[in-house]
C-alpha cells in the first residue's frame, strides 16, 4: 500500500490542529461551549473548501471538501481535549486577547 497525500493536505491537517487555539483567541472563558464548537466547525469547514481548492489534483470535488472538513472539526476537537486543553494553552489563549469585562460600562 502506497499513502502519497500532497502538501495541501498536511497543511490543512496541521491548520485544523490550530483551529482550537485560534477558537479560544476570538472567545472568552464566558462563551458557551457551543457558541465556541460552531466557531471551531466553521473554521473547520473553510479550512476543507480551501484545502480541496489548493489541491493540485484535477479540479474541485464538493465530496471531498466536506470530507476534509469533517476531518478537520474531529481533529480539531481532538487536539482541543487531548493537546490544548490539558497543558492549558487554551485557557492562556482566551486570557490572551479578549477579555470580557465584569464592571458595567458607564456612559
Amino acid at each position: 500500500m502506497n499513502l502519497a497525500l500532497d502538501r495541501a493536505y498536511w497543511l490543512g491537517l496541521l491548520v485544523s490542529v490550530v483551529l482550537p487555539v485560534l477558537v479560544g483567541l476570538v472567545t472568552t472563558r464566558v462563551t458557551s461551549a457551543g457558541t465556541k464548537a460552531v466557531l471551531l466547525l466553521a473554521l473547520s469547514t473553510a479550512n476543507g473548501l480551501l484545502v480541496e481548492v489548493a489541491n493540485p489534483g484535477p479540479g474541485f470535488d464538493l465530496g471531498t471538501a466536506a470530507i476534509l472538513s469533517l476531518v478537520a472539526f474531529a481533529t480539531g476537537v481532538l487536539a482541543h481535549f487531548g493537546l490544548w486543553k490539558p497543558a492549558g494553552v487554551s485557557g492562556k489563549a482566551q486570557d490572551s486577547l479578549i477579555t470580557a469585562s465584569s464592571a458595567p460600562r458607564s456612559v
